[in-house]
């Protein structure tokens, strides 16, 4: 069955002189971010990649006029190269929507490195182009597999695309048909993600991912297999009556006793009004809070601006870029760390993006901390209440080609 979405007010649709004028118009000014995820799809861990906004959380590779309009991002001219994510990732499902023309070479990188030379090797390529102008048509995997049907391209007529990862295996969906399936049998390990520009008008728009493979930290039975809380000190942490782990009261942490460096983390939490707590990471072992700290302060000015950090800003590093909490109500907070770079998302949207360029020290209150260390669950204060539902981790696996 066909999906197709035809837009006739869509920027390729008014043609190609049009659309150069569009995106030379240069990116939209930022607002508020609002984000197009549905309740239950936050719920599930989703994140944007794209904003619709402006292109934070993103790295052109090569001179090309990226631009943002109307919630898209496209690209008429440049050098072939990629715009790629800022952090990696190894296990997921990705969406997006992608429109281009019968002239156009583009396509979709998973695994990728920043700048891929040959996609037998060093990325996965799931190729947007033209039946007659390669043998690895829309959905293939360049040099990989090919797909199982051919995809017209019109200037009018926007595809989805979904993509499942899972430790080696790829599929691939178009318009709601799998059209083309490989196994690796040396999976790449993580990489970014990469929209190409490769000649042609090309534009994407509803990037989300959502991390597979994650393990659970919490619920776990008994607490204490999976958590240590000898270092409570004034704190207090119990699993009530939900089955949330709720934790109250003066200074304290409840402390992983697995250790991670390089993860993708999920947590949903909530907190009433004025309560300041965060998720310390690779944390020194066995001292109190001493890790890179992602901040849980739902405070915020009247134009949504975070007074204390914010919720999802890396404390003292970077201050979230919007307020996107509120007090007593479930949100969902996603961490992701690889080597230096740190960023953050809260019910999907991302509002951090830090890359930690001191000089390396165990003690990441010092500097740069690569080392794998454990996570802890912050008591701040005598008027900390947080209760956690659910805390889901998964170690990136290393980089291999």
């Amino acid at each position: 069955m066909s999906h197709k979405i035809i837009n006739s007010a869509s920027p390729l649709s008014l043609g190609l002189a049009a659309l150069m004028c569009a995106f030379a118009s240069g990116q939209n000014a930022r607002q508020n971010l609002r984000c197009p995820l549905s309740q239950d799809e936050i719920a599930k861990g989703w994140i944007c990649l794209f904003n619709g906004q402006d292109l934070f959380g993103w790295r052109a590779e090569s001179a090309v006029d990226w631009a943002v309009r109307d919630q898209t991002v496209g690209a008429l001219r440049g050098e072939r190269g990629l715009l790629r994510t800022t952090s990696q990732f190894d296990c997921f499902e990705l969406r997006l929507e992608f429109t281009a023309g019968p002239e156009t070479n583009s396509g979709v990188f998973i695994h990728t490195s920043p700048q891929p030379t040959d996609p037998t090797i060093d990325c996965y390529e799931i190729n947007i182009v033209a039946p007659d102008r390669h043998e690895f048509t829309t959905g293939s995997i360049v040099g990989r597999a090919k797909a199982q049907r051919a995809v017209p391209l019109e200037v009018d007529v926007w595809h989805s695309m979904r993509i499942v990862a899972s430790d080696g295996t790829i599929a691939v969906e178009i318009d709601g048909e799998t059209i083309c399936e490989y196994r690796d049998a040396k999976p790449l390990g993580r990489g970014f993600i990469g929209l190409q520009y490769n000649g042609g008008p090309v534009a994407f728009r509803n990037i989300r991912l959502r991390p597979l493979g994650q393990d659970t930290l919490f619920p776990v039975d008994p607490l204490e297999s999976a958590w240590d809380l000898t270092r409570l000190l004034d704190a207090r942490a119990r699993v009530n009556d939900h089955g949330w782990l709720e934790l109250t009261g003066g200074r304290g942490q409840v402390e992983s006793r697995q250790t991670f460096d390089d993860f993708v983390m999920t947590v949903t939490a909530r907190t009433p009004e004025n309560v300041n707590s965060g998720i310390f990471f690779r944390c020194i072992p066995g001292e109190v809070m001493n890790g890179y700290e992602c901040q849980i302060d739902h405070r915020a000015d009247e134009q949504g601006r975070p007074t204390d950090c914010g919720t999802g800003g890396i404390f003292r590093r970077q201050d979230a870029r919007q307020a996107l909490t509120k007090p007593n109500e479930w949100f969902v907070l996603t961490i992701a760390a690889h080597g230096p770079q740190l960023a953050t998302w809260v019910n999907g949207m991302q509002v951090t993006e830090w890359r930690d360029e001191r000089e390396a020290d165990p003690n990441p209150r010092r500097g740069r901390r690569l080392e794998s260390g454990t996570i802890a669950l912050q008591g701040h204060d005598p008027t900390t209440f947080v209760e956690f539902a659910t805390i889901k981790v998964r170690s990136l696996a290393p980089r291999n080609r």
